[in-house]
């Protein structure tokens, strides 16, 4: 009898787990070869590809629902101060959770109801760590990779800044990879970073992105900017230099000197020292915000229950805790103030904990 039960309880197993396999699907995943490009996707469980010419302007790919929208412009590295930028919409740590970020960008006019720029002038800034934990990290990658675009046309900008989930993936340190992401790898025959290096759409576009940003008199990043990096006057260009050249490493040991200490745990991916012990002291604040000529500086990384500030604002958290899949809300500078925008539209002025 317990024979038989065990049976029966492994074939329901198997058929549960041929059932997943079957109704998943991912991508695409874009490479770039000489004379072709190449779409990959997982499909229903199954490997499908499509080759095709290098786009003339733009081109557009799909199969099982899963599309994107390419372009054959060479990703360019951004630059990293703007000014005179009417409204900014700033969000971050999204991992993976798509239709958080969907919802949220729509909630607050940034994008239209079939998913398209409306945000004009305006800025958009994604303070890091869109891979990792959640089940549609390509999904919002295609929708900002589109949006890009979409905004520069108009005006705008859409700016997503490295965080360590980034740095992590690139580099092969899949500790935090959804389950779906290693079924990809194994029904594609190919490693998430190397979907995500150089020779592909995505991961050329990734790769030439900074690690933050200064719109009018804010300072966007993931992690934050400790006060040694002022005191040793390091300017903007120096950090995202250091960093952006070492973002790919063969190993540790290449990154060496300053290009080590920006990807250590005081680098600008990785630092919490606003928000945990040692904290950073009112002092050191000043300090940063004096010598980078900011107000305020932006951050993700570190979870908070609401987008809030500290030390009087100075230090504004964006990490609302998306990731966990449930709500998550965004920043707004607008010209009369600084605001929190909900999911259902609303939005609060923003209040600082200390």
């Amino acid at each position: 009898m317990k024979l038989s039960l065990y049976i029966a309880l492994v074939f329901i197993l198997s058929a549960c787990s041929e059932n997943q396999s079957t109704t998943y699907s991912d991508g695409p995943y874009v490479l770039k070869h000489s004379d072709t490009w190449e779409a990959l996707w997982v499909c229903n469980g199954q490997n499908k590809r499509f080759e095709f010419p290098p786009p003339d302007t733009r081109k557009r790919v799909e199969k099982c629902n899963l599309s994107a929208e390419l372009s054959n412009e060479i990703a360019n590295r951004p630059q990293l101060t703007y000014d005179n930028v009417s409204r900014i919409a700033a969000i971050s740590d999204i991992h993976g959770q798509y239709h958080l970020l969907e919802g949220l960008l729509r909630a607050h006019g940034v994008i239209d109801t079939e998913g398209n720029w409306r945000y004009g002038t305006g800025h958009l800034v994604i303070t890091g760590d869109v891979f990792d934990r959640g089940p549609t990290v390509t999904e919002s990658l295609w929708m900002l990779y589109q949006l890009d675009k979409q905004a520069r046309d108009a005006g705008g900008f859409v700016h997503l800044l490295l965080g360590n989930h980034e740095v992590m993936v690139l580099n092969g340190d899949l500790r935090y990879l959804h389950e779906k992401y290693k079924q990809t790898e194994r029904v594609l025959h190919q490693s998430i970073p190397n979907l995500f290096s150089k020779t592909t759409v995505l991961g050329q576009w990734l790769q030439s992105r900074n690690v933050l940003v200064k719109i009018n008199n804010i300072l966007f990043l993931h992690g934050g900017l400790h006060v040694s990096l002022a005191q040793q006057g390091k300017t903007l260009a120096d950090i995202n230099q250091a960093f952006t050249q070492r973002l790919v490493a063969k190993d540790k040991s290449s990154r060496t000197g300053f290009g080590q200490f920006v990807h250590n745990s005081e680098g600008p991916v990785w630092y919490r020292g606003y928000f945990r012990e040692p904290r950073a002291s009112t002092d050191d604040i000043d300090t940063l915000l004096t010598h980078f000529a900011v107000t305020h500086i932006v951050v993700g990384h570190t979870t908070q229950e609401h987008v809030m500030g500290f030390y009087d604002n100075k230090v504004i958290a964006i990490d609302s805790g998306i990731k966990r899949g449930l709500t998550g809300e965004l920043l707004l500078v607008e010209p009369d103030g600084l605001y929190v925008g909900k999911l259902d539209g609303e939005k609060a002025m923003l209040s600082s904990t200390n």
